[in-house]
């Protein structure tokens, strides 16, 4: 079996770089530790990467920013939306798009009382993705 090699180049906010490589057996494991450590070293996608050209991109934005791992109701994302967008939406699309994405396996969803909890179900692409120079290396 040939070895795999990778090399990872990272530039943080304040314009450090770092260069990891990585030779031999690389497991998802190992790069989640990597992944670990971008996130203890404050390294993330520049936020001018996500394209937020509709509705649901925006509302799963403010998802996947602000609830990545908690649970969550469709006015906590009414109040995020119109807090980082300063527009108006009503709550029944944004109510529609969750729907949507339980449908997808996006997020898992659970009645309580009148009002549904959502809860991500997936790991965020910050987290999963690495630009190597011309490539990126999704961890999926």
């Amino acid at each position: 079996m040939a070895r795999k090699r990778i090399r990872i180049d990272l530039e943080d906010a304040e314009g450090a770089k770092y260069n990891l490589s990585l030779e031999g057996n690389v497991t998802r494991e190992k790069m989640l530790k990597i992944f670990e450590l971008m996130d203890l070293m404050n390294i993330e996608e520049p936020e001018e990467s996500v394209h937020l050209d509709t509705v649901g991109a925006k509302i799963w934005n403010i998802v996947d920013k602000h609830f990545p791992m908690g649970k969550f109701t469709s006015s906590d994302i009414l109040e995020k939306y119109e807090d980082e967008y300063e527009e108006p939406i009503k709550l029944s699309v944004i109510s529609t798009y969750l729907s949507r994405f339980a449908l997808k396996g996006r997020v898992a969803r659970e009645r309580n009382g009148k009002e549904w909890n959502y809860q991500s179900t997936q790991t965020s692409p910050k987290r999963t993705a690495f630009n190597l120079g011309n490539h990126c290396l999704f961890d999926n």
